[in-house]
């Protein structure tokens, strides 16, 4: 596992913690690896989750399906992100949605209780990582608003200039990828893809928007 150390100094859960404490630290939390072949199911809606997640190569989607059988992706989980904080934190126990392996990955899973359970050979790190959780939880708790702002708008126009605008502020920039394809931006904004891209080409003949594939240009202001 020493070979992931590097990767795991930039996660946000370790942060602070000097990567000589590593061995130690996830001996200590019980920390297991395992892998997931592409479009493999991490977890399925309802499972009784315990333990907290850590990509650590790959990515995730997080899904929820309706009683119509319609896909909405919650979010999307890129190495070294965390998931299933809140379900495990929260003390809910049954996840909310389900976890799939958009391509080929590898999870690091690390039991909750061995966070923010202080061991008896008294571990230094414990209080950095119940102060790092607490801010990745509110952090999270932000970028959830944020989506219900894009999804909340009245139309598919304005929801796509939502998005589309929040990620050029996110980069700094007019010319930006986003991390979906059209399906996936669709499930994203919960909308109908055929929709969606009838929508994009509108903008796109009106001048307001360039793209291709994932790749978009802001060319002007547009109105909602």
């Amino acid at each position: 596992m020493k070979e992931y150390f590097p990767l795991l100094t930039s996660s946000p859960l370790f942060a602070g913690i000097g990567r000589d404490d590593f061995d130690a630290m996830l001996r200590c939390l019980g920390a297991s690896l395992r892998a997931y072949p592409k479009g493999g199911t991490v977890y399925f809606e309802g499972d009784t989750v315990t333990e907290i997640g850590i990509v650590i190569r790959g990515r995730l989607h997080l899904i929820k399906d309706d009683v119509w059988g319609n896909t909405s992706i919650v979010t999307e989980i890129d190495p070294p992100g965390l998931f299933a904080e809140a379900v495990v934190c929260s003390g809910i126990g049954r996840i909310p949605v389900s976890v799939i392996a958009k391509e080929e990955s590898e999870i690091l899973f690390i039991d909750y209780k061995r966070i923010v359970t202080s061991c008896s050979s008294a571990c230094a790190f414990h209080s950095k990582l119940i102060r790092n959780m607490i801010g990745i939880l509110a952090q999270k708790n932000i970028l959830m608003s944020a989506k219900m702002e894009h999804i909340t708008k009245r139309t598919i126009r304005e929801k796509l200039l939502s998005y589309l605008m929040e990620q050029a502020r996110q980069m700094n920039s007019r010319s930006f990828d986003i991390p979906y394809n059209r399906q996936e931006l669709a499930d994203y904004l919960s909308v109908e893809r055929s929709a969606l891209s009838a929508e994009m080409s509108k903008l796109k003949a009106d001048g307001v928007l360039d793209y291709r594939k994932n790749h978009f240009e802001i060319l002007r202001r547009a109105t909602p």
